[in-house]
């Protein structure tokens, strides 16, 4: 017994092709406009996609050296509060997208430090450029980013 039509296969068969349900004329495959179509609009969805993915992953690596400037801040601390000085702290060796140093300028004294997120690699094109970050906290930057809220 048909579920659909509730009698036997045979005229069950018959009434599925005559109202069309499974018509073996139809076509089963798609056509090269229809195919170019959805590969034009892959390719307007990525073009708008990709740019976004970028600026998600140089902000990433950004986020991962301000929080190896702020560990070395803390280091540096810490060697302050054992010798009572900024001199000769330990150095710090960055990270795989940024080269974190103490800056030479201006100089470390034994009150007084800068640290410096130089960007490398393909971090070099960020637009917020080299991140600084004071003994006092204060926090900077040297690219054309806009302002210290959006860099760091």
């Amino acid at each position: 017994m048909c579920l659909l039509c509730r009698s036997n296969y045979v005229s069950c068969t018959k009434l599925i092709f005559y109202f069309g349900i499974f018509d073996l004329n139809k076509q089963k495959a798609f056509t090269l406009i229809e195919l170019m179509v959805t590969v034009a609009i892959v390719g307007i969805l990525a073009s708008i996609a990709y740019p976004t993915y970028q600026d998600s992953v140089m902000k990433s690596r950004r986020a991962d050296a301000q929080g190896a400037l702020l560990g070395y801040a803390n280091t540096m601390e810490r060697h302050f509060t054992v010798n009572n000085t900024y001199i000769n702290a330990p150095t710090n060796p960055g990270t795989a997208y940024y080269d974190i140093t103490v800056s030479t300028n201006p100089a470390v004294t034994a009150s007084t430090y800068t640290l410096r997120a130089a960007p490398k690699g393909v971090q070099v094109n960020d637009k917020c450029g080299t991140l600084t970050l004071t003994h006092t906290g204060v926090k900077g930057f040297t690219g054309t980013g806009g302002s210290t809220a959006l860099c760091w």
